[in-house]
């Protein structure tokens, strides 16, 4: 058997983080490593233990969850962690920050059960994640806050890969741009890992992050 997924959970809420802890802990493929009520004691304990996942708030005291998932998972980190922003705020500038910081995935509190372990395994397995109703609306509700990128670098892309890459800024699954595009899944997936090799991206939430800041998607 494959060793347990360890998350850190990182919630200043402590019935919430007790909720959290209690479904996670009644996984057999999944084991709490730690849990803390602020960003810096997330940053200093994922430092110590070493998780596969970090189910992280947005607002905490001390330190924020962005600014905590900047310094976990945020460019320039050598070993970066996963991070899982799971939190009640939908549609908030909050949370496209926390993206842009280097969060692997983004789910709200009001999420089922299922929905979230799904999430935890998702990201433990280097893959993004983003609650649906969050992807078509919240990077959308922003785009004109973002700062254009000052250099571009997806005229290595084919038009098909282009393509693609609009497709999965406005919110859509591999099965439905497989559908849209009437090609099959396993042709969709060989697309996002050629576009996510060639921008030189880590997963999907930071290609809907790359469209918008490139003007690729309105």
């Amino acid at each position: 058997m494959s060793a347990p997924i360890r998350v850190l959970v990182c919630d200043d809420q402590v019935l919430i983080r007790t909720g959290l802890v209690t479904i996670i802990d009644a996984q057999p493929d999944l084991e709490v490593a730690g849990e803390c009520g602020d960003g810096r004691s997330a940053v200093d304990l994922a430092a110590r233990l070493r998780p596969d996942v970090v189910v992280m708030d947005v607002r905490m005291p001390v330190l924020d969850g962005i600014e905590a998932t900047r310094l976990l998972a945020g460019a320039g980190v050598a070993e970066p962690v996963k991070v899982l922003v799971v939190t009640t705020f939908n549609l908030d500038e909050y949370v496209y920050r926390a993206l842009r910081a280097g969060a692997s995935g983004f789910l709200l509190k009001e999420t089922p059960p299922a929905q979230l372990l799904h999430g935890i395994r998702t990201v433990a397995t280097g893959s993004a994640l983003l609650a649906p109703e969050v992807t078509r609306q919240l990077v959308g509700a922003y785009a004109t806050r973002i700062r254009p990128a000052e250099a571009t670098s997806h005229e290595a892309l084919t038009p098909r890969e282009l393509e693609v890459l609009r497709l999965i800024a406005d919110g859509l699954s591999n099965s439905e741009i497989a559908a849209t595009l009437v090609i099959s899944q396993e042709t969709v997936k060989t697309f996002v890992s050629r576009i996510l090799a060639k921008l030189g991206l880590r997963d999907r939430v930071q290609a809907v992050v790359y469209a918008y800041r490139h003007g690729l998607v309105t």
